[in-house]
């Protein structure tokens, strides 16, 4: 066991988090629902995703018989919807071609939809004590801070080279714990800003440390400035106020989720002609509602939702109507339930 590995190992003893809820009474299924939430997403804000999920579907047997829909449901405002339309495959394939239980090779498991080599390393390091490496954003903080490595962290070979490293260090006894202290010394002291550098247990041969770039390692070369995409939102509004809602089928976007009418552009006039199309409607009520704005990884995305009045309440293919004070059963991306708050809201005022 190196000297690296160790002092994380004695660190973990006192100072590392044992009480997160996948942590108690742990499986390979609950590891990979955890894993695959964190993925980009900060443990406060999973903790509560989690629970309900595990609640909702304490099996993959039970997973994979539901639909994706409910899956949806419960994981509307987590954000990054393909995570779990691939749970949702995975737990298919799993029951019907694993017997139902989580694979427990690294080449099995990363076949499946939505895990990648780190996902895979923690599955089986947490679900099955097995030796494997993972390489998180934590891990790599760590790692590239620890080894003072200067090249730019967005470059595939960067990462290939810190595979390796994160590979060598995996000892032979206590890899769950070992793994765990490094995951959690990346979360709570090597963090992103103001790294707590006096209470890290390898500061003393902490590379980046010793030559004063802690603050400013890892290294990532700053992405170019994210254009902005700018939408029109259509709410159709029944005489009863009731509002009709499309399932989104673009899979990069919300897919499957619940959404409004959507159409590219900023002018009114372009929704005026969307509901004289769509509705016939010669001359429609339309009330201009706040802009509202989300930030994607790659752009910035500025709607402007129009309430548009109708007179009567027609079924139309792959809609609802829906009230706006009971919108829980449906699956919802994070600004489209923000939006139906203020809706709420505006009607209580």
């Amino acid at each position: 066991m190196t000297d690296f590995s160790t002092k994380l190992i004695q660190w973990h003893e006192d100072k590392g988090r044992k009480n997160l809820p996948w942590q108690k009474n742990p499986n390979p299924y609950k590891v990979w629902i955890s894993e695959v939430m964190l993925q980009q997403t900060q443990v406060s804000t999973v903790i509560p995703y989690f629970k309900k999920f595990i609640k909702t579907f304490p099996n993959i047997k039970k997973l994979s018989e539901s639909d994706l829909d409910k899956i949806l449901v419960l994981w509307s405002g987590l954000g990054y919807y393909a995570r779990a339309r691939n749970i949702y495959k995975a737990s298919q394939i799993i029951n019907n071609d694993y017997g139902g239980k989580v694979p427990n090779t690294l080449k099995k498991l990363m076949s499946l939809p939505g895990i990648g080599k780190s996902t895979a390393g923690a599955i089986l390091v947490f679900g099955y004590k097995k030796r494997s490496a993972i390489l998180d954003g934590n891990v790599k903080r760590v790692l590239t801070r620890y080894f003072k490595i200067e090249k730019d962290l967005s470059l595939t070979s960067t990462t290939n080279y810190l595979w390796k490293i994160s590979e060598s260090l995996i000892p032979k006894h206590k890899v769950d714990i070992y793994t765990q202290s490094i995951m959690d010394l990346g979360a709570t002291v090597c963090t992103k800003n103001n790294p707590n550098c006096k209470n890290c247990p390898i500061n003393k041969s902490c590379l980046a440390l010793q030559e004063g770039l802690a603050q400013s390692l890892p290294f990532i070369r700053k992405p170019k400035k994210k254009p902005t995409k700018k939408v029109l939102w259509l709410l159709p509004r029944s005489p009863k106020g009731d509002l009709l809602m499309y399932k989104r089928k673009d899979k990069r976007l919300w897919g499957e989720l619940w959404s409004f009418i959507d159409l590219e552009g900023e002018k009114k006039e372009i929704i005026e002609h969307e509901v004289q199309r769509r509705f016939l409607v010669k001359n429609p009520k339309l009330k201009k509602l706040n802009k509202v704005k989300h930030s994607f990884s790659h752009y910035n995305l500025e709607a402007i939702p129009y309430l548009a009045e109708l007179e009567t309440k027609k079924s139309y293919k792959n809609a609802v109507w829906v009230n706006p004070k009971n919108v829980k059963s449906l699956a919802l991306p994070g600004p489209v339930k923000e939006l139906f708050i203020t809706l709420q809201n505006y009607e209580n005022c």
